[in-house]
């Protein structure tokens, strides 16, 4: 009987402590007391190193942007900074003063006109045009990538990096220790036997000690020069060219950027660089000055547990909110926090047409059914659910009317609005948009729109596990 109470106590002191920390995110606390019921010890022991914790937020941010600032200020200098939104270039700007407001204060980088962007829409095109562009490197390359696989397709990469860092060029490679667990020493030792200089961001034992393993870093950035930069969905691997035989056809959105946005592309790796190295490096000569490479307007938002605000988070709320008439959003896991699912069921039921595409076929099957724990509601008020039967569909690609679009590494997940440190671009010109969108309708030609009537008689089973995965969702 003693040891009944005891246990009780246990339970509910454990209880309390969850909602105590995580009264900011009710759906997170629901998750982890679903654990720590389930596996009353374990599941408290795992809450204590992996749960995102408040403490642990502000230190990483005292390590984080705040020595970058003399280089934004003179990046401002340097860049084409667009203060008015009726210097969008885009008509469409010139009645959406707020949304300027908040993309204007939403990061400390600005919006610029000098930009020159390319959408590449899949692997191959994608590793092929960053081939190309490491093999012209003179001065520096900076990869860095959330996954880098020693396979095929990654030995072409690590083949080209040790080249170049032969000749002369300073290569400085970052991986998440999380998502490229599985590089082996011998790797490592290759790079730096070549003077590469290679570092873990995170690693995982470190930071599972340190109780940072919830923070991911998921960007995906690549600046050679100073001069050209590339960001998007793409990690380095033979899956990404569509070799995994359950996945088949990879597909993804990547950019190729030139102008003043390289620039903030290249804050965002030395800031990352910093964090996991411990190097400083602000020298101008990695900030080339450059002629005005095209006139688009473009803006690099970061977001992560470095930043004051859950910037990406609230970029998604606030271009849902102004839509007008069409939403589309293209994203591998679905899986939104309270304010994006309201404010698309609101979208939808004022009229404005809401298209979403994720993968029938997904690489998590526990995300997959969190994703679909979220669909009749959305259904019901009007949203249409694609699922995407080509092959896996991994693009992270948002398009608000002729308005602007963003691509990026964030998931429409609460793991990318909060945890992760994440990369998107946010794109105002026309042609681009229409790119976008172009591609965006190719893919629904090759995805299935869920019929509302069919879905809601789906097996008990199925609706148990959407239940059980949807409960876990703010972890995932």
């Amino acid at each position: 009987m003693i040891w009944l109470v005891l246990i009780c106590l246990i339970f509910i002191f454990q209880t309390g402590i969850i909602l105590i920390l995580e009264f900011r995110r009710p759906s997170k606390a629901v998750a982890w007391m679903f654990i720590s019921y389930c596996v009353p010890f374990l599941g408290f022991v795992l809450y204590y190193f992996v749960a995102r914790n408040y403490r642990i937020r502000r230190t990483i941010r005292k390590k984080g942007t705040i020595i970058f600032r003399e280089v934004r200020h003179r990046l401002w200098r340097q860049s084409h900074v667009i203060r008015h939104a009726q210097d969008m270039g885009n008509p469409k700007f010139e009645n959406e003063e707020r949304l300027f407001g908040l993309l204007s204060h939403l990061t400390e980088n600005p919006i610029t006109a000098c930009n020159d962007i390319k959408v590449l829409t899949d692997g191959k095109v994608t590793f092929a045009a960053m081939l190309r562009a490491l093999e012209q490197a003179e001065h520096h390359i900076h990869i860095q990538f959330y996954i880098f696989r020693d396979d095929m397709i990654g030995k072409e990469f690590t083949d080209v990096l040790i080249r170049k860092a032969q000749a002369g060029v300073k290569v400085r490679m970052l991986c998440d220790g999380l998502g490229s667990y599985h590089l082996k020493y011998k790797f490592v030792r290759q790079l730096k036997a070549a003077g590469i200089e290679f570092y873990f961001f995170l690693p995982p034992f470190t930071s599972f000690i340190q109780r940072e393993v919830n923070y991911r870093n998921h960007r995906k950035i690549l600046v050679i020069d100073g001069e050209v930069g590339f960001m998007g969905g793409l990690n380095i691997g033979d899956d990404y060219l569509g070799y995994d035989p359950k996945l088949g056809y990879w597909r993804d959105t990547h950019l190729e950027t030139r102008g003043d946005i390289v620039y903030f592309l290249q804050t965002v790796f030395l800031e990352d660089w910093e964090f996991a190295s411990g190097q400083r490096i602000t020298d101008s000569i990695y900030f080339p000055k450059h002629q005005c490479a095209g006139n688009e307007r473009a803006l690099i938002v970061s977001s992560g547990p470095d930043r004051n605000w859950d910037a990406i988070q609230e970029l998604c709320f606030s271009a849902i909110a102004v839509a007008k008439q069409r939403i589309c959003i293209t994203t591998p896991y679905f899986i939104p926090d309270a304010g994006i699912y309201t404010a698309l069921k609101t979208a939808a039921v004022s009229g404005v047409q809401v298209d979403i595409i994720i993968p029938k076929v997904s690489d998590s099957q526990v995300v997959h059914y969190a994703s679909l724990s979220y669909m009749q509601e959305l259904m019901r008020a009007g949203v249409r659910i694609h699922q995407y039967e080509k092959g896996f569909v991994h693009a992270k690609v948002m398009v608000i009317d002729d308005l602007l679009a963003s691509v990026g590494t964030a998931n429409m997940d609460m793991r990318s609005f909060y945890s992760n440190f994440e990369l998107v671009a946010v794109l105002a010109e026309q042609s681009t948009i229409q790119r976008l969108m172009e591609d965006f309708e190719r893919d629904l030609e090759h995805s299935r729109l869920l019929n509302y009537e069919q879905f809601i008689k789906r097996s008990r089973m199925q609706k148990t596990m959407e239940t059980l995965s949807r409960m876990l969702s703010p972890l995932l």
